[in-house]
Order: C-alpha cells, then structure tokens, then sequence
C-alpha cells in the first residue's frame, strides 16, 4: 500500500515531485545533485591485474581524484547516480547486474527515503562494456548520410543498455568538427552542423525509443579549441558559436534528448560549466529544454584547478549549480557538504538547489525509480536474456560499416579482380583494435588488463581478405606501427609488394586515451600527416611499381596529397568497428557497392588549411592573397562508387520568396552506370551578399537514394527561408532579402545545378521557433 504521495504512480508526475521535495532535508536534496564512482578504484577480478592507474586513465586526470567514501557514506542522504557499474573493468553481464543490485541496495538503504540511484553508462561506440558489440564510429555515422540507419543502430544499442538497468548513456558527441587535429574527431559526426544536428538527433530518438536518455555533449565549442589541444580554451565570439556550433544541439532539444552536459573548455574566457547565459538562458528559456544538465567528470572541481575562476571546490560548485549544471558526475567533490554549509550560510540561494534537485526527481519519477514497486532486482530481471554481441547486433555493426566507407577514388583497379598474388601490408591489416574508437571497451579499459581478451569477434583486414577474395594468393607484412620511427619492417612489406600483382596497404590510427593513441580523447596531432612513419612506408610501397590501394583507418582525415594521382585507388574507412574487416573487404572486392561520403574534408597537405569548408571566400578559394592553398584533396560530401550518377535538372517553385516563406527545389538524379547503387543527393546555399561573411556554400539538406541501374528519381527538398538564417551584427538571428544561389550535387566541390532565388520584404528575426529542417520527398520516376 502507498503511504507517500510521491510514491503514488496514479499522481501526475510534477505532484509527485513536489510532495517529496517537501518532505526531504536539505541534506537530502543536495544529495540528489551527487554521483559515485566505485568501479574506478576497483582492481582486476582474475589474474591479470590492472596497470597503475597513471599508466592508463580512462577519464582525464583521474589519478588526481583517486579514492573517495565508501558507498554508504556517499548515499547516506541519499544519491543522485551511480558512475559506470559495467563500464569500468572487465565484467560478465550476471557480474555487473549482480554489482547494480549490491550497489543500488547500499543507496537504498543507506538514506532515510530510500529513493534509488539513476545508472548511467558510455555508449560512444555502443555500450561500453566488456564483450558488448562495437559498432563504428560517430565520424562512421557520418560518412552514412543515413539517419533512419543511425536511428536503428542507437535503438539496439539502448535496448540492450535499458535491460542491464542502465537509465542514461553519455551519447552522442554533437561536436561540430573545426580542427581535424583535435582527437576527438573520431567521436563526432563531422564538420557540418546540419549533418550533426540530424544524425545525432536520430542518435537520439533511437537510444531514447529503449527508454535510455541521451546526453548531448559537450555543450559547447569544445572542438574548437587554440590548437586542436584537448580541453583547451576556444577563442570564438558568439556569431560563430550560434551558427556553427549550436545548431546541433538545438536539434536534438527538439528531438527530446533528456540530457545535456558541459564542454570542460571556455569560449572567449567563459568555462561552460559555469556559463548561465549558455546552460540556462539559451538552453532552458529560449530553447525550452526541460531535462537535466551534468557536468563532464570533474569539470565542477575542474572550475578552480584548471581555470582558476574559482577559490576552491566548494565555490566550483556553487558557480556550476547557479550557472544551470544539475548533476555533478561522477563523483561528488563539490556539490556535497560544502554546498550544504553554503546554503545554510546564505552564501548560496537555496532555490538553485530546488531547482536542480526538482529535475533529478522528475526524472526519477519518469523513469519509474520512485513506483513502490521498483526493485534494483527488477531493473535487471531481463539482463538474463542479453547477448550482448548478438548476430543482430553484429549485422546491424554490418550495415553501418558498409554504408560508412568512402571510396575516394577506384582508380582502375577496383573492384579487385579476386585472383593473382596481393600483399596485405601496413599496421591496420592485422590488428582489428584499430577499427575500433577510443570508447570502445578493448581500447578504453582493457588497457588496465594485459591478457584480458575483448571476447568479441574480430577479423582482421587480412583474414577478412583471405576470407572474400579465395582465389588469391594474400601475402602479409606489417611494414611499421602505427606510431613510432622503427622502420625494420619496410625491406619485408617492399618486397611483398614487389613480388604481388597489387599491393593493400592499410594506414591509420589506434585508437586511445590522453597520448596512449594517435587517435581518441587526449591523443591530439601535431600536423595532419600520417602518424609515425607510415607515409614513409607507402612512399617505399609506391616505388616499387606494383599498384598500391591506399585504406587509411583512421579517426580523422590524414592528408593524402602526396599519393593522389600515384596511388592505384583510395579508400578512407575510418573506424568501422568490430564488422570493419569483412565490410572492408566487401567494398574492395565489389560484393558491397560502396556508398559512404565524406563527413570531413580529406586535406591536400598535412598543413596550412583552415579545418572545414565551412569557410567565407578568404578562406575557402585560393585567390592569391595567400601562398597557401587551402583547397581540400577531396571535399566534404565526396564519395565515388562502382557505378555513376548524374543530377540534374534543378527546378524551384519560385524565383522569388518573401522572407517568411519558402520554395521547393526539386532536382532529378539518375543512375546512369551498370550496377544498382545509392547516391547522397545534396542541397547547398550560398548568400553571395550578406551583412556579415557567410560561408560560400552550406549544406541545407541531404537524401540519400537507391536507385537501380538506369533508374532515376526526383528528390523534392522543402526550403524554409529560416533555412537561410544567420547571426547578424548585433548577434541576432535574422533573416535578409536578397540574392541567394541554390546549388544541388554530390558534394560540396561537385554541384553541377544552380538557381537563384530572391527573398524579398523586410529583415525577419527568427527567433526559437524557427524551421531548423530541410523534409526531403523522393518520386522514383517510370521510364516509358
């Protein structure tokens, strides 16, 4: 029987809240606001002991915030989540579930309501664990052009997480790409905010369908960091955050995306954990977002140790709790006792506590954690059941590799013909670790447990090759590593390549964490070459003659210039998870008709370009005033596949809009080549006279479309003119009359169709409510 009203499911869930708002302490209440990380001081369960924890951290500095209370001291007024039960060392899914009960029950029945923990894990790359399915990267989600895909692959990757009583995941990265070098370029989705802002909202609205929230991060300008250096200050003004870095995480608010969490950097001297301009006045009153914000682990702490804007941990907190963070992660440092005293002080206004504390237990109460019959034991009773690298899961892995690899240029080798001699070489085509992001289990943890198999499937590019391609003769040379100077490998990898009809060679990353990687949070670059002495090793593979396939595995966009015109063909795979080997070897043998594009530009010269094609005239066209040529090797949207496509025949329903209106630019593509394929049909605008400098083009929407050979469609885009918005001068969104140019094609260098529209009437503001989407029809058309 229900004694607490806030108990009562049949209540409306903001009744509910506030009945038990009224009945805690304020002890109780700031608890709420707290976390605990017992996985991160746990050591290995079985022989292989872990390394020290300087060696390999898996969050950053965590060597400084070792140790903490026991679990019963931490909830003992209760507890706001439970840090990473799964996700920190090896665990068999009976393990952790077994671990969430013991932990849950201690939260329970530590504090005085007994009101449970929120759970929450990491699921970059899908759910981080051990033996979970690893599915590619977010630059791989990307490269699909394919929401409703990425959408799928979020839903089994929450399903999955939501059976194991997890209640929220850290994903997904909406980081617009600025800097290739940063490290996290594998975790986002690419350099266009409308690309980001609907794949990550599918992202969303997949994980969120198995009842996980999402966490939209980091929240914001993080990827534009002085330098590409991780955590590093971002030397931006407001006109550029709001119409290069927000749009994406306006898109997934609307979506519905529970969570949000801080950037660790500052923009123009501001931390965004204590940013209230940012995590209250946009975010919740202009946006309308209605979920909780956390802090990225240790950013609260991190507010007087790195950025010296506060005394101490104490003022950290109170700093973050008035700027809008609601949940300190993953540890409590200083939004515990300290945050009481300051309240009871009247140093801080307990109202930000209210209001923080009113969020968590909204969701608690959403998520069924405050229902009488919620148990610890129920929220795993499934778990049982999980396969956690099903065969749907791995096909699924499947699905996205394929449609993620972009064949920048087939040369006229590939497909391959699956006979004669090949020499396999380079450090990706034997270790499959490099197909993997840096949060996948087996490069975040396993590090720690030298011995400890991943206990997932994965092929390799080698034997996936053997595998496609059984009547040829594969020979295999490492040639070098992945990083480092030691080239004792190249005379075996040369005369492999020498003695083949065509040589694979296979360059990239592996993927890590704070410098343990040449790819991955805390392994920034120094320059865009390749790392270590790989571009060595294909120059030596170049000069031998043979035909040389260039695969680059990697987590950003390496330059490739050098090899261009000299290599046999180009292949840009990214990380494409534990599946990437067979979908490699797919896309070489042509069992799989490539289909990927480019979600970053891929750089002409290790050096000397701006980042992104998101650039105005002086920084996107090579017009004299500069020796550099910032003109990319391949440009954002490019990819080619084994058949062709042509678009053409762009028509608009008006030449001329009002400000507030819109048109229809419709386009026809065909496939005019001999096999079935898709093609990434995209709409770009361009405002050639505007108030401030505008890009020269930006994409405005996309569709990819299958199309059977010799077939054709028409692909309808609906253009709002919110579509053409921009931060004016005095940083207001508007709307300008005007000339604007509509271009349609296959990327962002190739747009065969142009028209003009003018928008005429006054400047518009366009304010929150504004059309931030682009719908797309296709008409698949009979040929008579």
């Amino acid at each position: 029987m229900t004694t607490n009203p806030w108990q009562d499911p049949a209540l409306p869930v903001p009744e509910r809240v506030e009945a038990l708002l009224a009945a805690m302490t304020l002890e109780e209440k700031v608890a709420q606001l707290g976390s605990r990380w017992i996985g991160k001081d746990k050591g290995a369960t079985g022989p292989a002991g872990p390394e020290p924890e300087h060696e390999h951290s898996v969050a950053p500095m965590e060597s400084e915030f070792s140790g903490g209370p026991a679990l019963e001291d931490a909830s003992r007024h209760g507890l706001g989540q439970l840090t990473r039960i799964y996700g920190s060392y090896p665990v068999t899914v009976a393990e952790g579930a077994a671990e969430l009960v013991r932990q849950q029950r201690i939260v329970m029945a530590s504090s005085r309501l007994g009101i449970p923990a929120m759970v929450h894990e990491e699921c970059l790359t899908g759910f981080t664990m051990h033996g979970a399915s690893v599915y590619p990267a977010a630059i791989n989600w990307g490269a699909t052009f394919d929401p409703e895909l990425i959408e799928r692959m979020a839903a089994a990757i929450g399903r999955d997480m939501a059976a194991l009583g997890v209640h929220q995941a850290l994903a997904p990265v909406l980081d617009v790409v600025r800097d290739y070098r940063w490290g996290r370029v594998e975790e986002s989705i690419g350099e266009d905010p409308y690309l980001v802002g609907t794949v990550g909202s599918a992202y969303v609205r997949g994980l969120q369908s198995s009842g996980v929230l999402a966490t939209l991060k980091h929240f914001a300008g993080y990827s534009a960091s002085r330098g590409a250096r991780n955590h590093g200050p971002v030397p931006m003004g407001r006109r550029e955050l709001l119409d290069m870095i927000l749009p994406p995480f306006e898109a997934a608010v609307r979506s519905g995306a529970g969570s949000v969490m801080n950037s660790y950097s500052d923009v123009d001297g501001v931390p965004a954990g204590a940013d209230s301009w940012l995590l209250t006045d946009l975010l919740r009153d202009e946006w309308g977002f209605t979920g909780t914000v956390v802090s990225d682990y240790w950013a609260v702490p991190f507010l007087a140790s790195m950025h010296g804007i506060a005394a101490d941990d104490g003022d950290a907190g109170a700093r973050a709790l008035e700027a809008g963070i609601d949940v300190e992660l993953p540890d409590t440092i200083g939004y515990g006792d300290e945050m009481v005293a300051r309240v009871r002080s009247g140093k801080l206004d307990e109202s930000y506590v209210e209001r923080a504390a009113r969020r968590v237990l909204t969701q608690k109460a959403e998520l069924g954690l405050l229902d009488p019959e919620w148990t610890p034991e129920s929220s795993v009773a499934t778990s049982a059941e999980v396969t956690l690298d099903s065969a749907a899961n791995r096909e699924l892995a499947r699905e996205v590799a394929e449609r993620s690899i972009v064949l920048l240029d087939p040369g006229d080798v590939l497909p391959l013909s699956g006979t004669g001699r090949m020499a396999v070489v380079g450090p990706c085509a034997d270790d499959a670790r490099t197909f993997l992001g840096c949060y996948a289990f087996a490069n975040h943890v396993l590090p720690r447990y030298p011995g400890v198999e991943p206990e997932i499937d994965l092929p390799t590019a080698a034997e996936s090759l053997r595998a496609e391609l059984s009547g040829a003769e594969v020979a295999y040379a490492r040639g070098c590593a992945v990083d480092g100077a030691d080239r004792s490998g190249f005379a075996e990898a040369v005369a492999a390549a020498r003695d083949a009809d065509v040589c694979l060679a296979f360059v990239g990353d592996l993927a890590g964490l704070f410098g343990k990687g040449t790819s991955g949070e805390g392994c920034d670059a120094a320059d865009l070459r390749l790392p270590g002495v790989q571009a060595d090793l294909v120059e030596a593979l170049l000069e031998t003659g043979t035909p040389v396939v260039v695969v680059v595995v990697s987590g950003r966009p390496y330059a490739l210039g050098d090899f261009a015109g000299r290599a046999a063909a180009l292949v840009q795979a990214f990380m494409p998870g534990e599946e990437g080997g067979p979908a490699i070897a797919g896309v070489l043998s042509g069992r799989v008709q490539p289909s990927g594009k480019l979600p970053v530009q891929i750089p002409r010269t290790p050096g000397g370009q701006p980042g992104t094609y998101l650039q105005p005239r002086l920084g996107a066209v090579h017009t004299g005033t500069s020796n550099l040529d910032p003109t990319p090797l391949f440009p954002f949207g490019h990819g080619r596949s084994y058949t062709s496509f042509e678009v053409g025949d762009l028509r608009l329903s008006g030449t001329r809009v009002p400000t507030d209106g819109e048109f229809t630019a419709t386009v026809r593509v065909r496939n005019t080549g001999g096999r079935d394929g898709a093609e990434v049909v995209q709409l770009y605008l361009s405002d050639p006279v505007a108030q401030v400098t505008r890009p020269v083009v930006q994409l405005a929407g996309f569709q990819r479309v299958e199309l059977a050979a010799g077939a054709e469609a028409d692909v309808v885009f609906h253009v709002h003119t919110d579509r053409t918005a921009f931060a004016d001068r005095d940083v207001k969104r508007i709307v300008e009359p005007g000339e604007l140019r509509v271009l349609a094609g296959t990327s962002a260098g190739d747009l065969p169709c142009e028209a003009v529209v003018e928008l005429t009437g006054p400047v518009r503001p366009a304010g929150p409510g504004r059309v931030i989407t682009t719908p797309v029809e296709v008409r698949l058309r009979t040929l008579g």
